[in-house]
């Protein structure tokens, strides 16, 4: 009897605890509904304001055009349509398979035969077959100790001594080789290591070197190169035709609590280029350096060059590029009339392509450029004045329009000119790998420091800009800059880049 009442005690226990967790399941399924709708509301408010951001927001009612606008809006010349080069069309079938190396790379060769035979152990074997598997390999270069010993001999004759001259260097008692100082620059400035990096590398190779010596070798590099660099500015002011661009760098400067925002410029033509760096991002330094050239300048629209072009012995070239991008941009608010009027850019840069597949250079360029530019011209400045009155003044493609209004002289000097590029996108490429050096350091230790960065940024850029190995080319110079350079009695102008691309340098 007292079993059975234990059951059912037991029993109803069991119920109780079951109602209260289905009560309490009840309560957490409410829970999750009230937190669904929640989302669901949360959801529904965050795509109203994506809708929202992404609509086009008029700055106000259109213009009211007159007759003769409204008629000159709708004759407005039509917009060419241009087809890819075919250079730039895909391939309809893409190749498969692996590519072969490189035949120039130096060949470590194996030859492996077997001395018996894998399955009955006998060693009478013979030759039916070669199986040749060709990989990629790489040797780790090796930093090694030059020791030169020089010996000292007497003179029969006369009892004098005489010493051998040692091998050249780049300055006297160097703790390096002109390869290896070619070798650490080129990790720097050409591949764009930071020298913390360099560091841990050298020292994981048994070579340790303190930073501020790693410093010194950059300092030592910069004031051997800089009177190559100043030969290269000197060639730039020479020539017909140049290009620059800007971009900041941040200087320590004594004093300061923190970094001073400096600016580095980028002066380039197609065989030379040179950094340079101001302070200030102002109009009189410009014109100064500026003051002895004569000739075209590629430079973007700003007023720091409105002292340059003054004195009319420089002539202003623009940057279609930024043109192209503003009609881009505009698309989001007229994807109609920007694209028509993008459309005509791109018939320039067409038919540029067309002259570079061509290889078309001098007087045959300018007049490939004349014949198939000038029409597009035309038509593109007529359409600029149709519909200028048809946009509001805040309007992204007013800005475009603008844009092309007012600097089209400057914009569209390249027809009449083949030394002046369509835009200046290659001096703007070149500040990639400023930035990227630029976020690799954080900041030049001094104004002195950021002048010596330029050297070598410049001398590097030139390297590339006419294919001449870096690294290569620094070694050379240095031996001739260097401790033998009375031997070797080179002017600057035989020390270039340019000289070193020369077969009978």
């Amino acid at each position: 009897m007292l079993d059975r009442n234990a059951l059912l005690a037991e029993n109803a226990q069991l119920r109780a605890l079951l109602t209260q967790s289905q009560v309490a399941i009840r309560e957490l399924i409410e829970q999750v509904a009230r937190l669904n709708e929640r989302v669901a509301e949360l959801v529904a408010v965050a795509q109203r304001k994506q809708r929202k951001a992404a609509a086009p927001r008029l700055p106000g009612p259109a213009p009211v055009l007159t007759a003769e606008a409204q008629s000159t809006f709708e004759a407005r010349p039509s917009a060419p349509v241009t087809e890819a080069p075919a250079r730039l069309l895909k391939p309809a079938r893409k190749r498969t398979g692996r590519n072969a190396l490189p035949s120039h790379l130096e060949v470590e060769a194996h030859a492996l035969t077997p001395e018996a035979c894998e399955h009955c152990g006998g060693t009478a074997l013979d030759v039916v077959d070669h199986v040749v598997e060709e990989k990629l390999h790489v040797v780790k270069e090796h930093q090694r100790r030059r020791v030169v010993k020089r010996t000292t001999c007497r003179c029969r004759g006369c009892g004098g001594r005489t010493t051998p001259r040692s091998l050249p260097a780049p300055y006297e008692r160097s703790k390096v080789t002109s390869e290896w100082l070619g070798w650490f620059v080129h990790q720097k400035f050409g591949l764009l290591t930071p020298l913390d990096r360099v560091r841990r590398d050298l020292a994981e190779r048994g070579v340790p070197l303190a930073m501020g010596t790693l410093v010194s070798f950059i300092e030592r590099a910069a004031d051997l190169l800089a009177p190559v660099d100043g030969y290269h500015w000197r060639q730039l002011l020479a020539g017909r035709w140049m290009a620059t661009d800007g971009t900041g760098l941040k200087v320590l400067v004594p004093k300061l609590p923190v970094a001073h925002n400096g600016y580095i410029e980028l002066y380039r033509n197609d065989a030379v280029a040179v950094f340079q760096y101001e302070p200030e991002k102002g109009g009189e330094a410009v014109a100064s350096k500026l003051a002895s050239f004569c000739g075209t300048l590629t430079a973007d629209a700003e007023h720091r060059f409105n002292g340059v072009y003054a004195t009319g012995r420089v002539i202003e070239a623009g940057c279609n590029a930024h043109g192209r991008r503003k009609f881009r941009d505009a698309e989001a608010t007229q994807p109609v009339l920007a694209a028509e009027g993008g459309r005509f850019i791109a018939a320039l840069y067409h038919a540029e392509e067309r002259a570079r597949l061509l290889a078309l250079t001098g007087e045959a360029l300018r007049q490939h450029r004349q014949e198939t530019m000038l029409p597009v011209v035309a038509d593109f400045e007529a359409w600029l004045s149709a519909v200028r009155p048809t946009l509001l003044p805040s309007e992204p493609l007013m800005e475009a329009v603008r844009y092309y209004l007012n600097h089209g002289a400057a914009l569209f000097r390249f027809i009449g000119d083949p030394d002046v590029p369509i835009d200046n996108n290659p001096t703007e490429r070149e500040f990639q790998n400023v930035a990227k050096l630029r976020l690799n350091m954080l900041f030049a230790g001094s104004a002195e420091g950021a002048h010596r960065t330029c050297v070598l940024l410049g001398i590097v850029s030139t390297c590339r800009a006419i294919g001449v190995p870096v690294q290569a080319y620094l070694a050379w110079a240095f031996d001739r800059l260097g401790t033998h350079r009375d031997l070797y009695g080179l002017d600057i102008a035989d020390m270039t880049p340019e000289a070193f691309k020369r077969p009978t340098r």
